[in-house]
Parts: C-alpha cells; structure tokens; sequence
C-alpha cells in the first residue's frame, strides 16, 4: 500500500466521525466517507502535503452540501441511530448532545464538530469551510449558544431555541 492510502486509512477513524455527527445517519455518513476516500484516491494528485486532515474535511463538508441540497434531506435524529461510543459518560447526555446538534443549521454543527469534537483551530476550520476566520468565531458562538439553550432542563429555554417563536395569547 502507498504512504498515500496509509495516510487516508489512518483519517478514517476522524472521517467517520466528522460525517456522522454531520448526517445523524450511519448509512448516509458511511457513504459520504466512501465518496471522500475515493475522490481523494482519484484526486492525490490536487493534494499539495499540507493538512491531510483539512482536505478530507473540506471534501467530505461538500459532499454532505451537495447531498443535502440535491436530495432536500430533512436533518432530524432518528431515534434508532446509536450514539458513537466514547470511553466513558452518561449515555442519557449523549443521546440528549446528539439531538441538540441536529437541531443546529448545518453550517453551525459544521463549525461545532470541527472545533469541539475534532480540535481543529478557527484557521483550519475556516480554511475547511472556505469561509473567513470571523464567520468561523461568530458561528462557534451561536452554536454554542444554541446548544446551551438546547441543553438547559428549562423548559422556556428550550421553546425560545426553536426556529419559530409563537406567541401565545390568553382568551377568555
């Protein structure tokens, strides 16, 4: 096997991770690493010997797009989608961490897991998402917001987090 193939084998662990917490479905997220391991096998070329990592994260975020966008996915958890295992932690806050990322706008569970979950600094995410380095910090603090909201046991900062705020009037 190439340095090249060895190198991609060791970025599936990270891959993996990376697509489900984006897709929130291991079929959808195995695909998309499938898709990203064979473009970059095609592409090796493109590869300029910077950040591996980088570079499959920026393929992997565009195929989720272009999958997203094309086939009109609704981003909701299924209830029969398992958590990743993690060595230890309470699984009730994971399954509770898990539905409030798929209540993020993609854009914002992006930046999360990239920064969160991956320890990618704001340069390389935003080099990840071809977006400016303010966009990244100002995304990582709205996410992070919006997930205290999620998170919170109140149940008024729950109903404040969702996308359409009713306002509710008394009749007699």
């Amino acid at each position: 096997m190439s340095d090249f193939a060895q190198a991609l084998a060791l970025q599936i662990p990270r891959l993996r991770r990376y697509a489900r917490a984006l897709a929130h479905n291991a079929a959808w997220a195995d695909d998309l690493v499938q898709d990203t391991l064979e473009r970059a096998l095609q592409r090796r070329w493109l590869f300029r010997y910077g950040n591996l990592t980088a570079w499959l994260f920026t393929m992997l975020y565009r195929l989720y797009l272009n999958d997203a966008s094309r086939h009109h996915v609704a981003l909701a958890v299924a209830e029969d989608d398992a958590p990743e295992p993690v060595a230890s932690g309470d699984m009730a806050l994971q399954i509770d961490m898990k539905r409030a990322l798929a209540r993020l706008s993609p854009e914002h569970r992006a930046v999360i897991v990239l920064i969160g979950l991956e320890q990618l600094s704001y340069k390389e995410a935003a080099d990840v998402l071809n977006v400016p380095l303010g966009t990244v910090m100002s995304r990582l603090a709205r996410a992070r917001e919006q997930l205290r909201t999620l998170l919170s046991d109140s149940p008024s900062a729950a109903s404040a987090a969702t996308a359409t705020s009713a306002h509710l009037t008394r009749i007699k």
